[in-house]
């Protein structure tokens, strides 16, 4: 009999960053009542300190975890059955690699939400001097919540944090909050990072998963372009005769949702390509009715195609 799942909530931060402030106010809110007892795993104390007889419900057990060496799939499936939790909260080290507890993660656990935290006030010294640290971090969130933002109020503190993020990931939204609770949203425009008015958009190997986001979202604005990529052939008869599916595996946040992802492909020669193979495709790109979409989207028609190189990194994300 397969094990619960067991949803984790992971926050992640730098020591005072306002990460227990954040988990403490959630918390507080009845709203985040599941009827499940919650494990709340802490990996370093600062400052401030948890008050659960402020949490909105019970049934909360705080683990603190001293010493890396806990960070186990063992003992954390341990502290789940002695607190008998229906889901888990990590209070993480920032210090700590995302990769360590990723897989220290019993297999039962799936992380729901990652949100990162930040302070406005201390920002721009700690990527200066822990860039890797906070790109690391960045890269596994949903969510930056930038607290005492009024000390990054200004357009090129802001534009500074923009690009910081956008290093690491493109799918991590960015919030900045005031002392006041108020809360603005990070609007600046991402730049794509190929040429979009090249005679031929050439889609760098690791950028195959911004390109099918950015051509899925606004198919019009590839309309008519000719773009260049290194692919796997997907046969599928579900685009029809005369057709492929040029496409990479690519993974939004974990090993578990890895999925084939690309655009159907017109190619006279379809039936010479072997399944999984490895291509160099430059196509034109139009934007028409496809079975496959259940209405209009980029589909792609072979120009030149020839047999490349298997990638060392096959797996692409969106970011």
């Amino acid at each position: 009999m397969a094990e619960k799942e067991i949803p984790v909530y992971l926050f992640l931060g730098f020591l005072e960053s306002g990460k227990t402030s954040f988990i403490q106010e959630t918390m507080n809110d009845p709203a985040f009542d599941s009827g499940d007892k919650t494990l709340l795993l802490v990996c370093e104390e600062g400052e401030v300190e948890y008050e659960p007889d402020k949490f909105a419900f019970g049934g909360t057990t705080v683990e603190v975890l001293e010493d890396k060496a806990e960070l186990n799939p063992e003992h954390l499936a341990a502290l789940e059955r002695a607190s008998g939790a229906g889901r888990v909260i990590v209070e993480y080290n920032g210090m700590w690699p995302v990769q360590d507890l990723a897989e220290a993660l019993p297999g039962n656990w799936v992380v729901y939400q990652a949100i990162c935290t930040a302070d406005g006030t201390t920002f721009r010294t700690y990527f200066d001097n822990m860039r890797q640290l906070m790109l690391d971090k960045f890269a596994a969130a949903e969510l930056l919540v930038v607290n005492r933002a009024e000390a990054v109020s200004a357009s090129p503190d802001r534009e500074f944090i923009h690009k910081a993020v956008r290093q690491a990931t493109r799918r991590c939204d960015i919030a900045y909050e005031s002392a006041d609770g108020s809360v603005e949203y990070d609007e600046l425009p991402d730049e794509l990072p190929f040429d979009i008015n090249a005679d031929v958009i050439d889609i760098a190997d690791e950028d195959f998963g911004i390109w099918y986001m950015d051509a899925s979202e606004d198919p019009e604005k590839y309309a008519g372009k000719t773009v260049r990529f290194t692919a796997q052939v997907c046969q599928t008869p579900r685009v029809g005769q005369g057709q492929f599916v040029p496409g990479r595996f690519a993974m939004t946040c974990c090993v578990q949702d890895i999925q084939f992802v690309g655009f159907p492909c017109k190619y006279d020669g379809v039936k010479t390509l072997a399944q999984r193979s490895w291509i160099k495709l430059t196509a034109r790109v139009r934007v028409q009715f496809h079975p496959l979409f259940g209405g209009k989207g980029p589909v792609l028609t072979a120009l030149e195609l020839e047999a490349a190189q298997p990638l060392k990194n096959d797996v692409v994300t969106f970011s």
